[in-house]
């Protein structure tokens, strides 16, 4: 299931930022060579980088790239450093889920109801903010996948590890 939504998220990201390069360039070409500059690719971007930023740090938070400061559970033995990666992911499952999928939620539902809409293209912003709740619900299923992790093998490492996740093994389970 981890390789799927890895997958999913790496051709979402991919996507988006392609049509950032697109709407970039199309912005310079229609400025610069057509002399009648797009009023709508700027803000294009700027709203598609909110997305590609939230994906995106959930992305690298699902492949244990995600900055973390290690030097500590790098020197504590197994077991410690098995709570210390529990107490970790509690924090961070706990903040992507009050902060990010509940509080995010609160924000899209209310903004979509007063009818908040995007300067330029006049898109609702609530379509804007759903990227919040979305990356919280990514970060809490690659949360789950850690914890199912650690608690088959207590002596995996998470936090302290000088090599990114790899979960082909997944596959032949």
């Amino acid at each position: 299931m981890k390789r799927l939504v890895d997958r999913a998220l790496g051709g979402m990201i991919a996507l988006i930022f392609a049509i950032i390069v697109a709407s970039i360039v199309w912005q310079v070409v229609s400025r610069y060579i057509l002399q009648a500059p797009s009023t709508v690719t700027s803000e294009f971007a700027r709203l598609m980088f909110m997305w590609l930023a939230l994906i995106g740090g959930a992305y690298t938070f699902g492949q244990a790239r995600h900055l973390a400061i290690d030097i500590v559970p790098m020197m504590l033995p197994s077991r410690l450093r098995q709570i210390v990666n529990v107490v970790v992911l509690a924090l961070v499952a706990g903040f992507a889920l009050l902060v990010m999928v509940r509080g995010g939620w609160s924000l899209t539902a209310r903004t979509l109801a007063t009818g908040q809409i995007t300067p330029t293209l006049r898109l609702p912003m609530g379509y804007v903010y759903a990227a919040i709740p979305f990356s919280g619900a990514v970060i809490l299923f690659y949360c789950g996948h850690f914890l199912q992790r650690l608690w088959r093998d207590p002596d995996d490492v998470l936090v302290g590890r000088s090599e990114p996740v790899d979960d082909s093994v997944d596959e032949v389970r």
